[in-house]
């Protein structure tokens, strides 16, 4: 028994498996675009630790895009398992990828901007690849951190408290501003204070990728409400922009509220619309006024429950006004006139001043026959919803405006465009994710939470590049994948494409000291997507 246990230890010390998965789709990216050749240039080393700069990025982007969620120390840990050779090279080991190398590399990106640097990736990739730049979508997101981080003389920006969009007032956060193509790919980020206002951000943001991109056909930047300012129409330049508009503006509740006959929009059934021109912000435009079915059927659930409550609501109040004396008829009829319009949703079906009877303040026992008694009023009324209102309220339902300076836009054309903004807010989602999260990491150097956001919005764009690609290709070649559902399809999600790489391991066995190297689980589906996603991915993978 003791010499079969023996073999049994010495063959487990010639055989050793490590996982590969999708992990060579990532690293793919980096060797076919060479991302890594332009960090390395931008960011040569100046300290001691063995690998580049690029590797340590590389190594975050695996980490990052590894749906695991291992901390920063815990690096050397995560990559125990990994094909390090097959993703690195053979000269870089995993104790190479420690907590100070890592460190370092933070340090390094924040030294030289890590705006600056994904503006540079993002310029070096679009050399490389025709990425489409047709329509820009940018929008702004805020995100919490843990840790107290005072406030301190430092050029980082400010971790505080600001407005969440996620509803976590109890702690502190930053801003990220990202600007995405068409297919969701990011070509701009930015960190700021977390009480920065989205008005100016977005405004910076776009002017900032403005100046670094050199478009050869026309732009069209779209983003939601909170663009849409007199200041950054006036400050945009000669840019195209798409944008709704905030309902609060006086020509917009004119707009919304005037009774218009609204045409069916010719690519889409569920819309009814309605164009005109307006000037705003010194600048002529182009304004049209959309129903969306969809939205409408939404909102009127939400409004009938909201009628509920406010009838309820109603009805205890109106108890309570039943219950005050009135000293004259007529502060009591101002009091119901007050009453009612508090409460525009509903009306009274049937209201009467009652009188009754009170002794002066302070007197008690039985009441005299010539004790001067004082006459009160008191409201007795029944409420019932109000329909006219409801009515409005309904015809309302599903209505926006959208804008452009680009008067030549039709409405199609227009809609089109600015239902692209899910884009970005799919990037968010992406980056906020429980397996993917900036959220959820603390360092106490806050200016590493600049640098980091930026390796995680490069680990969004090199998921988002390797998805385009990919689909691409399929269109391209009039090929298809299986879904998850095992029907073919030309759009897969590069999530399921990594869940489809799972099994993948290498397999390395030694003998007579010399290292041989298999790759296992590989199926017919695996070197399609392979070969289509081109040689530097394959060559990881034989």
């Amino acid at each position: 028994m003791a010499d079969k246990n023996n073999s049994r230890r010495v063959e487990s010390s010639i055989k050793r498996t490590s996982f590969l998965g999708h992990l060579g789709l990532i690293a793919g990216v980096f060797r076919e675009l060479e991302v890594d050749k332009l960090i390395d240039e931008k960011l040569p080393k100046e300290r001691d630790h063995k690998v580049p700069h690029s590797v340590c990025i590389l190594a975050m982007v695996l980490n990052g895009l590894g749906f695991i969620g291992q901390r920063l120390y815990l690096f050397p840990d995560y990559f125990r398992t990994i094909s390090i050779g097959r993703l690195f090279g053979d000269s870089v080991t995993r104790e190479d990828l420690n907590q100070y190398a890592i460190g370092e590399t933070l340090d390094r990106i924040v030294k030289y901007g890590p705006t600056k640097l994904f503006t540079e990736i993002t310029l070096h990739i679009m050399a490389r690849l025709p990425i489409p730049v047709h329509c820009l979508h940018a929008d702004t997101t805020s995100v919490s951190v843990y840790g107290d981080y005072e406030d301190e003389e430092t050029e980082s920006i400010d971790i505080t408290f600001g407005i969440p969009k996620n509803g976590r007032w109890d702690l502190k956060q930053f801003v990220l501003s990202l600007i995405v193509n068409q297919h969701g790919i990011p070509l701009f980020m930015n960190t700021h204070s977390g009480n920065a206002s989205d008005k100016s951000t977005i405004l910076e943001a776009i002017k900032s990728l403005k100046s670094a991109l050199n478009p050869e056909s026309k732009v069209y930047y779209v983003a939601d409400s909170s663009f849409y300012t007199d200041n950054n129409i006036k400050n945009i330049g000669k840019s195209f922009w798409i944008s709704r508009v905030p309902a609060t503006i006086n020509e917009a509740k004119e707009l919304l509220n005037a009774n218009l006959n609204l045409k069916t929009l010719k690519s889409d059934a569920r819309y009814l619309f309605y164009q005109t021109f307006v000037e705003y912000g010194g600048v002529k435009q182009k304004w049209v006024l959309l129903l969306s079915h969809k939205m409408k059927e939404k909102k009127e659930v939400t409004l009938r429950r909201k009628l509920e409550k406010e009838l309820e609501k109603a009805e205890k109040s109106l108890k309570k006004l039943a219950g005050d004396d009135f000293f004259c008829e007529e502060d009591a009829l101002k009091a119901a006139e007050k009453w009612i319009a508090d409460f525009p949703s509903v009306l009274f079906e049937k209201v009467d001043l009652k009188t009754i009877k009170k002794r002066e303040p302070g007197k008690r026992g039985r009441i005299s026959k010539d004790e001067k008694l004082k006459t009160c009023y008191r409201i007795d009324g029944i409420i019932k919803v109000n329909d006219a209102f409801v009515l409005k309220e309904m015809e309302k339902m599903g209505l926006f405006i959208l804008a452009s300076n680009d008067i030549r836009l039709s409405p199609e054309e227009m809609l089109k465009y600015y239902k692209g903004q899910d884009k970005v807010e799919k990037g968010f989602r992406f980056l906020k994710s429980d397996t993917f999260s900036i959220s959820k990491v603390y360092l106490k150097n806050k200016s590493r939470i600049e640098a980091l956001t930026m390796i995680m919005v490069l680990c969004l764009m090199i998921y988002a590049i390797a998805e385009w690609k990919l689909r691409t290709k399929l269109e391209e070649e009039n090929e298809t994948v299986p879904d998850q559902k095992g029907k073919p399809t030309k759009k897969p999600t590069m999530r399921w494409i990594f869940f489809k790489f799972q099994g993948i391991t290498e397999l390395i066995t030694q003998k007579k000291g010399k290292a041989k190297s298999e790759i296992l689980n590989m199926e017919e589906i695996h070197w399609k997507i392979l070969r289509l996603m081109g040689e530097e991915y394959e060559n990881i993978y034989l």
